[in-house]
This record gives structure tokens, C-alpha cells and sequence, in this order.
């Protein structure tokens, strides 16, 4: 009877999670002239996402022309700046296949400016790129960009919204280097004027379109940010640890450039279908309307707000903040997590009081908690490294491109794989199997850390996921100690966080005070887990907690999976500390067995996922694309 609660309420939990990660539908051509239609704004998609038109090629011209005409259309006053190409970018392009001799080595921006009634407010940038990878015709990348700024404008115009000045920067060479982008915010003299910037992007060809990065300090930016949680279609995607992440990683947008010199903004983008990125198959036709209704609608509702205030968003304290389902932001300030800390760690001295008097729970069994959680974490790391190998080699020409289509079965796979390793540590199975699974992950680390590219990190998760299956009194043997001892372990990563991270922490503080508030809740009304009504509570946790938590696992596998897919293992983790209550009886070999099936399937899918997107295709495509451009 357990088990099929505990297999119903996963299945709940995701199917909710499916649903959330959804986009909106896009709206018809004939949806009011004051709403974003992505059917409209997919008019000019098909126009400028023909062909591939990387600076320097004829395609380049026509589109930067067609732009021109489209902004006049608009009602703005539309020029062109232009800016020496720096010598890397050249060799970037030139290394592409491009020609940038072509374009007298130079870039072209487009401006368009639309003036307000009130010349004294500072105006508001909206930003896009209009070139493409030379290997692609950019329908996402950033067509999709472009064509949503265009319809944001017009829709703009049928609100009355015009009380500050509207700036369009349409930048050129982003695809080799941020140029254009540098020329304008280092050359152009309306560059220091400009009071608030909006920037859209795309890797991919669909998915939710997520807010990820701010300017620093960005409590003002949060706070206008956050009704559009109810006015834009779709509600949003956005948390600090996005932006906290994005800020560490190698990767840059336009947006870069103005946010390093202070200015204040935010920046869209969406990156599923990863596999168009950079090709030919990022095509009108291949791209997600409703990925462009998202991003388009969340430009018009911020554009819409900022035109008619008074002041744009300042840079001020930095906050914590993510969605709850696209429908509400939740903010609150970094110094507000100690405060959920404390509260949580009232909870836990509660619930381990009850636990003791019904169970005679003790430090040992804490411990054990505690270890099965560094075991899980460490497992899953070596684990799905280890599935990585199975779908391409960790290095090679063109591989980024080739795990991109392959991404959708790499996070199928480590899915899976995380779930398996949670049957096994729910059923008992770690204590049971100790020696299989200890020598298994043993060699797992040699042929990640050999096969593969080795880094201390794979090597001590692997030594740590080793260790502690091999060693006899490591597993957790008792549920409240497991669970409890899980609940502690990411209450310690918490406070790690809040310490060095704390725009970051709320993803391990968030499930670690639901969790609490439902393990006091059991401990008060059915301390021995033993009736069903105790059930209730953990289920319902699970159900809605997990379904967040994977909504944003995916988000992070998609911006980080092709290098570190057992960060799957980290999310696997948190909703444990929902689901742990819900586990049958120790030794359930139906669990053991599920397992199995899952890591079999997980093995199946990443080694398939050779088959089903062969290297040879992305070769050719690329291949073909050079080709057409000389």
C-alpha cells in the first residue's frame, strides 16, 4: 500500500512539474492591438530568420534594411553607428567561415528612437541582436528577439505608453564578441542617458523564458519585476540563484557589457530545444511560438510599467527571490535567510524531541541520516558522469554542439539515474548491497577520472561515494533517523550558503523550512509513521515542493547539465526531505527491483542517444552552412 502511494505522489509531483514548465499559448494575429501577439511578431521572425546572415554577408544587409524600414513603420527616428571590429573578433568570424572584409571590418548597429512627452526622465533601452552564427538562419538567436521588441513597440504605441523617450538598439557582431554592443555603450552618447535596459536572448528554440540575470543591487529591479508574475502570459521564470550563477560562468550576453559598467536591467532569454542552437534547424517554422509569447509578453508588461513611472529601478540591497510556478515572486532580503535558519532550527530540535520520545531516536541514527545524504549527493555526481561517457566523449571538435541535441536524452538519463539511487537508498539496499555498490562507484570514479577529463572534484565525490558504501555502519537503519539526518544535512549546506552565497541559498534554505514544517507536523499527530493520515502531509510536500524543485532542476540541467549532469543529484536530494516519510517497509525488493529498471533505462537512453542524434548530422549541417556562405 505504501509503495503505491510513494510511486503515485512521484508521479503527481512530476506530471505537476511538466505542467508548470509549460509556455503559453501564443496569441492570434487578431488579439487586441494592446496585447503581444506572438502571431504578429512571427511575421517578422519569417523575414529575418530567411537564411543565415552573419556580419559581412549579403543576408546581413537585407535584414539591418528590413529593420530600418520596420522602425520607421513604428513612428521612430531611426540611424546606424558604426565601430571597428576588434582584432579577435575578426579571427573569431574568418575561423567561422564568415568574411568580415566584406563589411569593411566593421560593425553596424541600428538605433531607433521613439521620444516621449517628457524629454526630462531618462529613457528605457530595449536591446536585441540582429546577426546570426554563420551556421545558423537565428530564428531564436536572435530573431526571436528581435521580432518581440518590434511587436512589444507597436503594442506600446496602442497603451499610450510614451511619457519617457523608447530607445531600440539593435546590436551587430554579438555572435563574435559582444561588439556592437561595446561600440554603442563606449561610443555612443545616448549610451550615459539611458536610464533602464531590457535585453533578450536565446540558446535554443523554445522553453519558458526565464529572467536570469539583473544589474547589481537588485532589490528596485525585483520589486517593479514581480507583478508581472500576473499580468504577463505565462506568469515568469526568474530566482537569484540564476542570476548568481550566470554571473560565474565564461558565458556573456550583450547585457554584459552596460551591467559591468553599473547600469541597471534585466536579461530574458529561453534555452530549450537546445539542439537548434547555432544550426540550420533554428528555422521559423522550428520555433516555439510560445516561447516568443512568453519572452514578448513579460518586454511589453515591464516596458509597459516602466514607461509610466516616474522613476526606473535604481540599484539598491541585492535580494533573494524565485517564482513559485510562474504565478507569484517571492522576495525577501539575504539577510531574511538567517532568520528561516533559526526558525528551522527550532523546528528540528522539536521534531527530534518527538522522535526520541516515540522512537528512541539517538545521535548515532542522526549521523547515519546525515551520511546517506553525502553518500546520495556523491553517488549521483559519479553516477551521471559516468552516463555523460555513455552518450559522447567529454572532448572534441564540435562536441559542445552534438551534447546540445543529445541534452533532452542526457537529462532523461540522469533523471533517472538519480532516481534509482534514491530506491536504493530508500529501500535499504545501500546497507544490503554495500560491496557491489561500493566497488561499482570505485570503478565508475576510475573510469570517469581516466576515460574522461579528471578533476578533484569527481575524484573525491567518487572516493566519498565509495567509502561510504563499502563502510558497515554508514546507512541509515531507522526512517526518522534518515529523514531527520537529511533535514540536518541540508540545514548545514544552508548555513554554508547563507554565509559565502546568500542570493544563492534560498534553494537549499526553501525545501529545508518546508521540510521542518512537515516533519513538526508528523512528529506532533503520527510520530510513528505507522497510519495512513500521517502520510497526508509528507505527500502533499512532496507533490507540490517537488514539482518546484525539478522546475528548476531542469532550468539548471539545461544551462549546466553537459558538464556537470549530477547536479541533478543536489535537487534528487532536496526532495528527498519531502519523500523519505512516504518509504514502505525496509527491504522492499519491489524497490530494489524498480531500481534496477531505472538505472537500466538510464543506461539506455544516454548510450541511445548516439543513435538517435549521430555526430555525422551536426558535421554535415555545419559543413553545408560554410559552404553556402563562400
Amino acid at each position: 500500500m505504501r509503495l503505491s502511494v510513494l510511486l503515485s505522489t512521484l508521479a503527481m509531483m512530476f506530471a505537476l512539474a511538466v505542467l508548470t514548465l509549460q509556455t503559453p499559448r501564443p496569441r492570434p494575429i487578431d488579439a487586441p492591438a494592446d496585447r503581444f501577439s506572438a502571431s504578429r511578431a512571427m511575421v517578422d521572425v519569417r523575414e529575418i530568420a530567411k537564411a543565415p546572415h552573419p556580419l559581412g554577408s549579403t543576408e546581413h544587409l537585407r535584414v539591418r534594411q528590413y529593420l530600418a524600414g520596420r522602425l520607421s513603420e513604428l513612428g521612430f527616428s531611426v540611424s546606424e553607428q558604426t565601430g571597428s571590429l576588434t582584432v579577435k573578433a575578426v579571427q573569431r568570424l574568418q575561423k567561422d567561415g564568415g568574411a568580415p572584409e566584406a563589411a569593411g571590418f566593421q560593425a553596424v548597429n541600428l538605433i531607433g528612437i521613439r521620444k516621449g512627452r517628457r524629454a526630462d526622465l531618462p529613457p528605457l533601452l530595449l536591446m536585441a541582436h540582429y546577426d546570426t552564427s554563420v551556421h545558423s538562419p537565428g530564428a531564436a538567436d536572435d530573431s526571436a528577439g528581435v521580432a518581440a521588441i518590434l511587436e512589444a513597440a507597436r503594442a506600446l504605441e496602442a497603451r499610450k505608453d510614451t511619457q519617457r523617450d523608447l530607445i531600440i538598439l539593435f546590436t551587430d557582431a554579438e555572435e563574435i564578441g559582444l561588439e556592437g554592443a561595446r561600440i554603442f555603450f563606449e561610443e555612443h552618447p545616448a549610451a550615459s542617458k539611458i536610464g533602464f535596459i531590457i535585453n533578450l536572448e536565446a540558446r535554443g528554440g523554445g522553453g519558458r523564458a526565464a529572467m536570469f540575470e539583473t544589474g547589481r543591487g537588485d532589490g528596485p529591479t525585483i520589486k517593479a519585476f514581480a507583478p508581472l508574475a500576473q499580468s504577463a502570459d505565462g506568469g515568469i521564470a526568474s530566482t537569484s540563484l540564476a542570476s548568481f550563477m550566470y554571473e560565474r560562468m565564461p558565458n556573456g550576453t550583450d547585457f554584459t557589457v552596460p551591467r559591468d559598467q553599473g547600469a541597471q536591467g534585466i536579461n530574458i532569454a529561453f534555452i530549450g530545444r537546445a539542439r537548434q542552437y547555432h544550426t540550420m534547424e533554428s528555422t521559423p517554422d522550428n520555433l516555439d511560438q510560445g516561447s516568443l509569447q512568453h519572452i514578448g509578453s513579460q518586454t511589453l508588461e515591464m516596458t509597459s510599467r516602466l514607461m509610466q513611472a516616474d522613476t526606473l529601478p535604481t540599484k539598491g540591497d541585492n535580494r533573494a527571490y524565485a517564482d513559485v510556478f510562474g504565478r507569484i515572486l517571492i522576495s525577501m532580503p539575504l539577510w531574511a535567510g538567517w532568520g528561516l535558519l533559526a526558525l528551522s532550527l527550532a523546528g528540528l530540535a522539536y521534531s527530534v524531541w518527538r522522535a526520541r520520545v516515540v522512537t528512541k531516536l539517538g545521535p548515532k541514527q542522526l549521523l547515519q541520516g546525515m551520511l546517506d545524504g553525502v553518500w546520495f549527493i556523491s553517488a549521483s555526481l559519479i553516477l551521471c558522469q559516468a552516463l555523460r561517457l555513455l552518450a559522447a566523449p567529454l572532448s572534441g571538435s564540435g562536441q559542445y554542439y552534438i551534447l546540445l541535441r543529445r541534452l533532452p536524452w542526457m537529462e532523461a538519463s540522469a533523471a533517472l539515474a538519480v532516481l534509482s539511487l534514491a530506491f536504493i537508498l530508500m529501500s535499504g539496499a545501500r546497507a544490503q548491497y554495500r560491496r557491489i555498490l561500493g566497488y561499482g562507484l570505485a570503478g565508475l570514479t576510475l573510469l570517469v577520472n581516466l576515460v574522461g577529463e579528471s578533476s578533484p572534484l569527481m575524484i573525491g565525490a567518487g572516493a566519498v561515494a565509495a567509502v561510504l558504501s563499502l563502510w558497515p555502519g554508514a546507512a541509515s537503519r531507522t526512517l526518522w533517523g534518515g529523514w531527520i539526518g537529511g533535514v540536518i544535512l541540508a540545514f548545514i549546506l544552508g548555513l554554508i550558503l547563507q554565509a559565502m552565497a546568500p542570493q544563492a541559498a534560498l534553494i537549499m534554505i526553501w525545501p529545508v523550512v518546508l521540510a521542518v514544517a512537515i516533519m513538526c507536523i508528523t512528529a506532533t499527530f503520527s510520530p510513528a509513521l505507522s497510519e495512513m493520515r500521517g502520510l497526508i502531509a509528507p505527500a502533499v510536500a512532496t507533490i507540490i515542493g517537488g514539482a518546484w524543485l525539478l522546475g528548476y532542476g531542469h532550468l539548471v540541467f539545461l544551462g549546466i547539465g553537459i558538464s556537470l549532469p549530477g547536479a541533478l543529484g543536489l535537487v534528487g536530494f532536496l526532495v528527498l526531505l519531502f519523500v523519505r516519510p512516504l518509504v514502505p517497509a525496509r527491504d522492499d525488493y519491489w524497490m530494489t527491483i524498480l531500481a534496477v529498471i531505472f538505472l537500466l533505462v538510464a543506461m539506455a537512453l544516454s548510450a541511445g542517444s548516439r543513435l538517435a542524434e549521430p555526430a555525422q548530422v551536426s558535421m554535415l549541417t555545419e559543413k553545408t552552412t560554410r559552404l553556402s556562405l563562400q
